[in-house]
């Protein structure tokens, strides 16, 4: 493919998308990679992917590949899905949780998450699906973002004690946040203070791709 080759040299724009969730949606050839960017920044596949490649890896991937059950939070392009799927071989059960349907479409057309058999995604709100869902899961992973923003709800204790509830024992939660400014970076601070560490274990690993710092945290009964 001639725009695949040419990316290599400058990137290649062949999708832009207005939605009224994710404000402006665009997928281009990147160094012979599509990419799902938003308006500032990666969306899926790109540095994105690297970045959640990463807090997997430090969970384990063979840990990972024996779990039963894993729920993502924010799917956009589902590059993360595609990681536990080619990568770690991971054969459980995936629920996606997205709450733009146009994004999912996109992701259907141009990076066939439809073709995943063990793939089930939701279009819904992260805050009510965990609400509601009474599944339990080996890992959560968190990757919510409207452009370069993170909703407020995902500090609060509430939504923080919900997933904690949802994991089994020994589950992990990955939690992907971006820091732009001190103000974020003391509300990183302040959730990690909150883990009571006679049930939690918790560590960071900041500074990811610049901006980002993944949290992990493993429940311990």
């Amino acid at each position: 493919m001639i725009k695949r080759l040419l990316s290599y040299f400058y990137p290649i724009k062949i999708y832009s998308q207005k939605s009224a969730l994710s404000q402006s949606i665009e997928i281009t050839w990147a160094n012979g990679d599509l990419v799902m960017d938003s308006l500032n920044t990666n969306y899926s596949y790109g540095s994105l992917q690297r970045i959640l490649k990463l807090g997997l890896k430090n969970i384990g991937f063979a840990k990972i590949k024996k779990m039963e059950s894993i729920l993502i939070l924010g799917v956009a392009g589902g590059s993360v899905i595609k990681t536990l799927v080619d990568d770690i071989q991971f054969s459980g059960k995936i629920t996606g949780v997205e709450i733009d349907a146009e994004m999912i479409k996109i992701a259907n057309q141009y990076f066939k998450l439809d073709k995943i058999p063990q793939l089930n995604i939701v279009i819904d709100d992260a805050f009510e699906f965990v609400l509601k869902t009474k599944d339990k899961y080996d890992l959560i992973i968190v990757d919510i973002f409207q452009d370069t923003k993170m909703p407020n709800f995902l500090f609060e204790s509430f939504f923080i004690d919900r997933i904690c509830f949802l994991l089994k024992s020994k589950g992990f939660i990955l939690f992907n946040t971006m820091l732009l400014n001190p103000e974020e970076n003391l509300r990183n601070q302040k959730l990690i203070n909150e883990f009571k560490t006679e049930y939690f274990s918790i560590k960071t690993i900041p500074r990811v791709e610049i901006h980002n710092e993944l949290i992990v945290i493993e429940k311990l009964d």
